[in-house]
């Protein structure tokens, strides 16, 4: 029936080995493009339907709250009536962590409360730099407090007695664990850690009266005390875990059934570790293997790229004898060589406006950069050419101040407990009273107004924060609004005050339908605190993501951008997605890949532009700048392109020096025309490209008018003079005396030089003394 099943949803060989298997623990090597996540899918449904296996029996662990939400939507599309409370065990690391110390573990036990919150790294940190203060802590490098905390506190923790910096970060740790507790709270990194605790002491414990007793004592709801054991794991993206998400995986297995651990599926591609800031490395998909006595199972078959760029992509596989593919189709992949980021924006525009003229919807394409600050010119480019694009920038609530402000009325308010946040609440700047440090500790000490707040409006603010959970049992959006006074904290004669109340009313009507939702509210009290205790807990962990109001990335003339828009992205972003049409622009050495200190920081380059070729369906496009304006970075193309086949390749023309300065000039005709169109309608130019100079506009090449040196005569067509300066690259002359010389320089706009420097570089036959 198993080997019928796997017939009918059409897998290979290789997919339906993985689907079938029911080893103690399997790894499945699975190349870009294999179908992973049907897999995935299809192995769950085979233990579920067809070896009987309850969902509510199997943790299903995911990297991202995107893939889990992929997961859990195609299980609904195949089995519409599985519920909620099937899939409980079914989300990101953090997630699942946060509902077993919820619903399942004496977290007690441990020193927090089942009402504990979720802090951010931020927070961790601000939290962190307040107790050095009290402390007068000795620790350096505070400006990297945030990366040190969770960089070093594994060898804290594992006995060493002295920090990386021999300062006193070692004697932190013990301070901010204390106070996390005292406002019940906990950092990302303490839900892992304090759930495999729990886990490993329960298995230590297993079969006693006691640890039953434990168990049931405090418990959230009647979850708290059943012996819960589940029987499988499926891990999707495992390459990217790290050590302690392999421990809490080993905690998991180990509290299976009595008769035997659970089993462990688990499915990844070494080839696509690009995340080693956050503490994965390359080894973690082997490790995991070898941990666990794991069989190896491969996917090699790619379903999504044509032979070309499969072809282009084993030229960069690092890990295993390479990617088959099942289409036989070829074109090649096109390189192309731009004057400069403005020049290469520009054709862009042209070239995906052609593509979509013929039909290619502009969802199915895609530009991929290195850094995020080379979309700007992207999105100016787009917009004055009317191209619809969704702009990959993770905004969040708190790059959204009044929003920001709001949370942390909210955190306060479900976990009177959190005096940080109540001190942030009441000291903002913005927002609220805006009372100083003192009076805003004095106010929570007492529960009394200090002098200097306005009237006793932070007092009263802090009262009703403070009796939120007893007041209010339910609220809309516009209650809410008026029982925190947010109209009075608002300011509403300032000028920001319309947009800031839009924004919050959104946000709060957005909430509060959450709460409403079946899994958001309170499981048996039906306190709407409880609700929003777990909304903003779920904010915190997946990112409070800034649509609450929030205009959409990408949009034109203030409409939300529309569905079929170009996706612009950094290659980090791009990962786990797919695209008809992909151009990766800016490959030059010292951009793609960047300047590398380490061995392993060039290899993680060489994956992560792996990861953006494979991206792309059927067809791909390569760019590099001969002026790329970017400091480090070689106005050569990168070794990646030389590592491409000639026969793969088809390579736009580059053009002489003298094209190039007709064209940096034509472009700067167009940007005075634009100056000028601009100004006649009432605002002013805001692409950064070749700023107008301030002097008298004078096109040098057109007839009648000459430089300001004189260069050109009456009624000839005046050349431009090029320049090079060892700092800005090539520009143009605009104006010398004999004191000075004055260049423009694409992307710096004009600088002037003295003479006697000899800064700049002149062509042969040119008199610049």
């Amino acid at each position: 029936m198993a080997e019928d099943r796997a017939r009918q949803i059409r897998l290979n060989e290789y997919q339906r080995a993985a689907v079938l298997d029911e080893s103690p623990a399997c790894v499945v090597n699975a190349n870009v493009g294999s179908g992973k996540t049907t897999v995935l899918i299809e192995k769950i449904l085979y233990l579920h339907l067809e070896r009987q296996v309850p969902l509510e029996q199997m943790i299903v662990l995911t990297f991202t709250n995107k893939a889990a939400d992929e997961i859990t939507e195609r299980l609904l599309r195949r089995e519409p009536d599985i519920t909620t409370e099937q899939v409980e065990g079914f989300g990101t690391f953090h997630s699942v962590a946060l509902r077993l110390l919820k619903n399942r573990l004496p977290v007690e036990a441990a020193g927090w409360t089942k009402e504990f919150m979720v802090m951010d790294p931020d927070e961790e940190a601000d939290l962190a730099a307040e107790i050095i203060a009290e402390q007068g802590l000795k620790v350096k490098y505070k400006n990297r407090l945030k990366k040190r905390l969770e960089q070093e506190y594994p060898s804290y923790l594992s006995g060493k007695t002295e920090s990386r910096y021999k300062d006193d970060l070692f004697c932190l740790y013990p301070l901010l664990q204390e106070e996390k507790k005292r406002q019940n709270k906990m950092s990302f990194s303490d839900l892992l850690r304090i759930s495999t605790q729990l886990l490993v002491q329960r298995k230590m414990a297993a079969g006693s009266v006691e640890a039953g007793r434990q168990a049931e004592k405090g418990a959230a709801d009647r979850k708290a005390g059943e012996i819960w054991r589940p029987a499988w794991i499926i891990v999707d993206e495992v390459q990217d875990s790290d050590m302690l998400q392999l421990d809490f995986l080993a905690a998991l297995r180990d509290c299976g059934r009595e008769e035997a651990p659970a089993k462990i599926f688990a499915v990844g591609d070494p080839n696509q570790v690009i995340y080693s800031w956050r503490g994965t490395g390359e080894n973690m998909f082997f490790l995991l293997k070898h941990r666990f006595g794991a069989k190896e199972l491969t996917l090699p078959v790619n379903y999504r790229s044509n032979a070309s760029i499969l072809e282009a992509a084993n030229r960069f596989l690092q890990f295993g004898s390479g990617i088959q593919g099942s289409r036989t189709e070829v074109s090649r992949i096109a390189v192309k060589n731009h004057y400069d980021p403005f020049q290469e924006a520009e054709y862009l525009a042209e070239r995906i406006s052609a593509i979509h003229e013929e039909g290619m919807p502009y969802g199915e394409i895609a530009v991929f950069y290195r850094l995020q600050r080379q979309s700007e010119i992207l999105t100016k480019v787009f917009e004055r050419q009317g191209i619809p694009y969704e702009l990959s920038v993770k905004k969040t609530i708190k790059d959204i101040p009044v929003l920001n402000w709001i949370v942390k009325v909210l955190r306060f308010s479900v976990n009177t407990s959190d005096a940080q946040m109540a001190v942030q609440v009441l000291t903002d700047r913005q927002y609220g009273e805006s009372c100083t440090k003192k009076n805003a500790k004095r106010i929570i000490m007492e529960e009394s107004g200090g002098s200097g707040c306005a009237a006793g409006g932070a007092e009263m603010l802090y009262r009703r924060m403070k009796g939120f959970a007893e007041n209010i049992d339910s609220a809309s959006a516009e209650e809410l609004f008026q029982y925190f006074g947010l109209r009075e904290a608002l300011h509403p004669a300032s000028s920001g005050y319309a947009e800031d109340e839009r924004l919050a009313m959104d946000f709060l009507e957005k909430m509060c339908a959450a709460c409403s939702r079946k899994g958001i509210s309170a499981p048996e009290k039906g306190s709407f605190a409880e609700a929003v205790r777990e909304f903003v807990n779920s904010s915190a962990l997946y990112g409070m993501q800034a649509d609450a109001g929030e205009k959409a990335a990408g949009e034109n003339g203030g409409e939300r951008a529309a569905a079929d828009s170009v996706s612009l992205m950094t290659l980090h972003a791009s990962k786990g997605l797919e695209f008809d049409t992909v151009f990766i622009i800016g490959v030059n050495q010292g951009l793609l890949p960047l300047q590398c200190r380490s061995f392993e920081q060039e290899e993680e380059e060489r994956r992560l532009f792996f990861v953006g070729i494979t991206r792309a369906r059927n067809c791909l496009e390569l760019s590099w700048y001969t002026n790329p304006g970017e400091p480090g970075v070689s106005g050569e193309p990168s070794r990646y392109l030389r590592m491409l086949p000639d026969q793969l390749l088809e390579r736009g023309d580059v053009k002489s020096e003298e094209e190039r300065w007709s064209g940096l000039q034509q472009m700067r005709r167009q940007v005075r025309e634009q100056i000028r169109s601009k100004r006649a309608r009432g605002y002013e130019e805001t692409r950064p490209a070749l700023p107008e100079p301030e002097a008298e506009e004078q096109v040098q090449d057109e007839p009648g008018e000459q430089a300001g040196d004189g260069h050109g005569s009456s009624g000839e067509k005046a050349e431009p003079i090029p320049v090079r300066h060892r700092k800005y690259g090539e520009g143009i002359l605009i104006a010398e005396d004999e004191m000075t010389v004055t260049a423009e320089f694409p992307g710096y706009g004009q600088k002037q030089f003295l003479k006697a420097f000899g800064e700049l570089q002149f062509p042969s036959g040119h008199d610049s003394a």
